[in-house]
């Protein structure tokens, strides 16, 4: 054991259980935190030095509850990974104020309350925080007014993060991966969208979560210790091909 501690949200399927097992393997002990219950504790059956506890991070209360119980148990925080999301994508035309706010509390507000909760103990830590956003808040697409805008305010709040903790030794960075081949991603994905993903990417194919996870792992650790302020797309080359089409790209 490392003796250092991680939180990762949205810990109960995809990219945070993926992040959550790349960290035991280096000896963390990490604080798992979900709102569906069920699906937190299935996963979190079977691991060890793991903390599982049931928490939206929408809400200031709950927030506030978790963070105070992840200390009580493990007595630190070093690493806060902020994964939790909702994807809800749709015309702009059809995106009222309910839908705009549900994706926003979760998705950005959840980034701000968690990781405010957490600034006394990751300063204390010198410690690490990785924001997850999206390709989705680097470019703009169709359907993803609430989704894109979240996560580009989940990029900018991580280089406030970065400049106005840095002096306290805490560092900050987000990740923005592409297409993910996650259960649910294959499970809506039409063989047409598979196939224009694998056309527009220059690695050809989809991200696993443990890709993901491996990135976000070097974030918190040690060989990242001069790493800040910085938006790092995980996307198999997707973000550098813009808006050319496949068929040019020879």
């Amino acid at each position: 054991m490392t003796g250092k501690t991680a939180i990762v949200t949205g810990a109960a399927r995809g990219i945070g259980l993926a992040t959550t097992k790349l960290f035991l393997e280096e000896g963390r002990r990490v604080a798992m935190i979900d709102r569906d219950e069920p699906a937190l504790m299935e996963a979190a059956s079977g691991l060890d030095n793991v903390l599982p506890v049931v928490c939206d991070v929408s809400q200031p209360d709950q927030v506030a509850a978790m963070v105070a119980e992840v200390q009580k148990q493990f007595g630190q925080i070093d690493a806060l990974v902020n994964n939790a999301g909702v994807a809800d994508f749709g015309p702009i035309d059809e995106t009222d104020f309910e839908r705009w706010r549900r994706v926003m509390e979760t998705n950005l507000d959840g980034v701000f309350l968690c990781s405010q909760a957490c600034a006394p103990a990751l300063k204390e830590a010198k410690g690490s925080i990785v924001n997850i956003a999206s390709i989705s808040g680097l470019r703009a697409s169709t359907l993803r007014v609430a989704y894109g805008t979240s996560k580009a305010g989940v990029m900018h709040l991580t280089q406030q993060q970065a400049a106005e903790w840095g002096e306290f030794g805490v560092r900050a960075n987000c990740i923005c991966p592409g297409p993910v081949a996650t259960k649910l991603a294959m499970a809506v994905h039409t063989q047409d969208i598979i196939d224009a993903y694998h056309d527009a990417i220059p690695l050809n194919r989809y991200g696993s979560e443990d890709e993901i996870g491996n990135v976000i792992v070097f974030l918190c650790s040690d060989k990242a210790s001069y790493v800040t302020g910085q938006v790092i797309a995980v996307d198999g080359g997707f973000q550098s091909t813009g808006i050319g089409l496949p068929s040019l790209r020879v």
